[in-house]
């Protein structure tokens, strides 16, 4: 797994962070998520926003992907205290936290590749960097992708 991106992955990663910032976030829809998670050793709160690979309208649930895979510093968090909150730009509702398994995962990543239609080759050269190369868009990969970048759902609590 790469863990330095390239700068034009880097900036298109930030630009959803400076519209949250800036109090915008509501324009992105339920394509991101503004989650709030608590240091695990500060006991500090952290935010970072994340795209939300699919949304459940009927159960409110939002599951996203750690493009850090295990070094994310959310994602051991979370793995540490469990205890977040999530944002659609509106305010912040507590969240409960369910890692999936590599079938659930698999599942959520086809999906979301056929979102993404014309754009999927953009998709895939992305996967292909935070994979470390390779990404062609089989199951095969989609499971190294998923045992790789671990995926995590957010439920209103």
């Amino acid at each position: 797994m790469v863990t330095t991106l390239p700068p034009w992955l880097r900036t298109l990663f930030a630009a959803p962070n400076a519209l949250y910032r800036h109090g915008l976030g509501g324009v992105l829809g339920r394509r991101f998520l503004q989650l709030t998670h608590v240091g695990r050793t500060s006991g500090d709160p952290h935010t970072v926003v994340l795209e939300v690979l699919r949304y459940d309208r009927a159960t409110g649930e939002a599951v996203v992907i750690s493009g850090l895979g295990e070094k994310a510093q959310w994602l051991r968090n979370l793995r540490a205290n469990g205890r977040a909150s999530v944002s659609f730009g509106r305010a912040p509702r507590s969240a409960a936290v369910r890692f999936l398994d590599t079938d659930e995962a698999v599942e959520v990543l086809a999906a979301y590749e056929r979102r993404y239609g014309p754009l999927r080759p953009l998709l895939r050269r992305a996967l292909t960097l935070l994979l470390d190369g390779g990404y062609r868009g089989t199951d095969a990969d989609r499971r190294r992708l998923a045992q790789t970048l671990p995926l995590v759902a957010f439920r209103p609590a």
